[in-house]
């Protein structure tokens, strides 16, 4: 470069930048990952970007984008320094106390709203029920909150064993303006529901000392990848996610037991279990609802093919427990 020339650091070649640097860091989705940071450092959405190529980036800008380039190329989860995601349409705060929601994630809203009857028809009268929900392993909310957007008589239980994670949660709820429909317990699984376990974040809706049979849908998107497989994961998974959301025992599999027996006692009869599967847990969890007290079983697949969702009904003939 010619010692009089400008270096160029529009907004179109910084993007390009971003995106070489992450792609040579073996980055996954480098592009959407340069601009998605591209579009924090500046506080513009998409379409301005795209509309505004030619724009100059000004030195504080430039130092911040690249600030967050290298440290994503370190392996920072994109969400973690922008402290958003994407999740049914809607925004979601996420901190590294909280499960990132994934995609695949939306699979569980979808085969929920069928199995209660709702669908993806939005004048569905079914949608005006007071449906009652508990969403189990809550983490930042997302199930609870994008289930509250679309039943609006809808109440709902969501429980997780972090405070931390409930904070963040708590915040996405007053976020959605769904904070006076979900109330949020902290404890292990449904353990409070069943039993009255000592808790730290006294329930606001009221509760009786036990909830058996009172649910229409339990909703959960528990922990599934077995700790035997934690060095396989991604560098950003396994070393900025947190545990308690990742790990459900040695090989994935243990928690589904204990969360099936539970939904067995808190669903009222005809109420729906619906079930985020981990890559090889379909056929285990199958297996545990093929007991007596469950009906119309389900496995749903995801866009790519894989089993993702589970669900079944709590069968109204069965005299369980």
């Amino acid at each position: 470069m010619r010692h009089w020339e400008k270096p160029i650091t529009d907004v179109r070649s910084s993007l390009a930048e971003g995106i070489a640097l992450l792609e040579r860091e073996h980055v996954p989705s480098a592009a959407l990952a340069a601009e998605l940071l591209l579009m924090h450092a500046l506080e513009r959405d998409r379409s301005w970007l795209y509309a505004h190529p030619e724009v100059e980036l000004d030195a504080s800008q430039r130092e911040q984008y690249f600030s967050l380039v290298t440290r994503r190329a370190d392996g920072i989860p994109t969400q973690h320094l922008t402290g958003h995601q994407e999740f049914w349409g809607l925004d979601f705060e996420v901190t590294p106390a909280v499960l990132i929601p994934r995609p695949e994630t939306e699979h569980v809203i979808e085969v929920a709203l069928e199995r209660l009857g709702v669908g993806s028809d939005a004048a569905s009268p079914r949608r005006k029920e007071e449906f009652r929900i508990a969403d189990i392993g809550t983490g930042s909310g997302c199930i609870a909150i994008a289930l509250a957007r679309e039943l609006p008589n809808a109440r709902i239980i969501a429980t997780d064993i972090s405070a931390a994670a409930l904070e963040v949660a708590s915040r996405n709820t007053a976020r959605h303006a769904v904070t006076s429909r979900i109330d949020f317990i902290e404890c292990n699984l449904a353990d409070f529901l069943l039993h009255g376990s000592r808790i730290t974040r006294p329930p606001s809706l009221p509760l009786r000392a036990s909830e058996s049979r009172s649910f229409d849908l339990i909703a959960s998107n528990p922990p599934y990848i077995g700790r035997l497989e934690a060095l396989t994961l991604p560098l950003e998974v396994r070393e900025h996610e947190p545990d308690v959301a990742l790990f459900g025992g040695e090989t994935g599999t243990e928690i589904y037991g204990p969360l099936v027996a539970q939904a067995a006692a808190l669903l009222k009869s005809g109420g729906i279990l619906v079930l985020e599967l981990g890559h090889d847990s379909a056929e285990h969890v199958s297996r545990l609802l093929s007991a007596q007290e469950w009906a119309s079983v389900s496995i749903a697949n995801d866009l790519a093919g894989i089993p993702r969702v589970a669900s079944a009904r709590r069968d109204s003939s069965s005299s369980w427990p």
